[in-house]
């Protein structure tokens, strides 16, 4: 093994599991994947050096459940199954395509800027989205923070924030 495995202490390891769970994710969101042999086949494809208990580990930490498909039972991404189905991030998409959200940071702290009023709103949605990585949120007029644990989830809330950001058409300031 090379340390694409994820396992190793250095920050090349770190963006190797990053770059792989990306890969996975992506993946999913492609075309039916039914099996855990099948993401490791296509992850090698790609050049990722795993083994089928690394592809678990990376299943387990991103949340992914299989759910009944055209082809029998398939991984998909956890907003698929939100309690109540993919509709619980209506709500978040709409507002987000009316309402410019600026992301700022400040370690496990994302700083959302709206226009005035619009922060306890934004924060509402998020709360009753399927977005789960966060401890919380906390709105003010125009800006809300979203808390986070640790840095894989707060890497996974926002990709996943920014994937709903997009679908919804709305504009990101950086």
């Amino acid at each position: 093994m090379n340390g694409q495995n994820g396992h190793g202490q250095n920050g090349h390891g770190h963006d190797q599991k990053l770059l792989r769970q990306r890969a996975i994710r992506e993946l999913v969101l492609s075309r039916p994947v039914g099996s855990q042999r099948e993401v490791v086949d296509a992850l090698s494809a790609q050049g990722f050096e795993v083994t089928q208990a690394t592809v678990s580990r990376d299943i387990t930490e991103l949340g992914l459940v299989k759910a009944p498909g055209a082809d029998g039972h398939v991984y998909v991404t956890p907003e698929l199954v939100a309690p109540g189905g993919a509709g619980s991030n209506e709500r978040l998409e709409r507002i987000l395509g009316d309402i410019p959200v600026s992301i700022g940071r400040s370690g496990l702290i994302l700083v959302l800027t709206g226009t005035p009023g619009t922060a306890s709103v934004i924060a509402q949605a998020i709360d009753e989205s399927s977005l789960r990585e966060q401890e919380g949120t906390l709105a003010g007029d125009n800006t809300l923070l979203v808390l986070f644990a640790d840095e894989s989830r707060l890497e996974r809330w926002l990709e996943r924030f920014g994937a709903i950001q997009a679908r919804s058409g709305g504009t990101r300031i950086p």
